[in-house]
């Protein structure tokens, strides 16, 4: 199971951390994907770290403003940490677990096969 945190409204240049809190996989190690949709687009990567915790990306659109991490413990727990938030982050935002043995990031939503419900990010203009 997956469950995302920390949405929430935010004026244009503030900040917001998203969690997502993993639960219950059997496997050590799996890759962790945020996504976001906006109302009327399509489901877009925004940033992944791969099952290995050493590398990440980033869609080019949040590059320098975004960062994810991730902790493991009795539950992972992953982040996304957002800054200069613009208007265009207005979306929901779900967090997503890839069980994939590969050691890259995941770029495909088809490549994760558990979500989250997702959490709504607001930024006011």
């Amino acid at each position: 199971q997956a469950a995302e945190y920390g949405g929430g409204l935010v004026q244009t240049g503030g900040s917001l951390r998203l969690s997502c809190v993993i639960s219950g996989q059997p496997f050590p190690s799996f890759a962790v994907g945020w996504f976001r949709q906006a109302p009327g687009k399509e489901r877009e990567f925004v940033a992944g770290i791969a099952r290995t915790g050493y590398v990440t990306k980033y869609a080019d659109s949040v590059k320098g403003r975004f960062g994810i991490s991730r902790d493991i413990g009795r539950n992972t727990t992953a982040y996304l940490q957002m800054t200069r938030l613009k208007p265009d982050d207005t979306a929901k935002y779900y967090c997503a677990v890839g069980l994939l043995t590969t050691n890259t990031v995941l770029l495909r939503g088809d490549d994760y096969s558990i979500w989250g419900q997702g959490t709504q990010v607001t930024v006011s203009s």
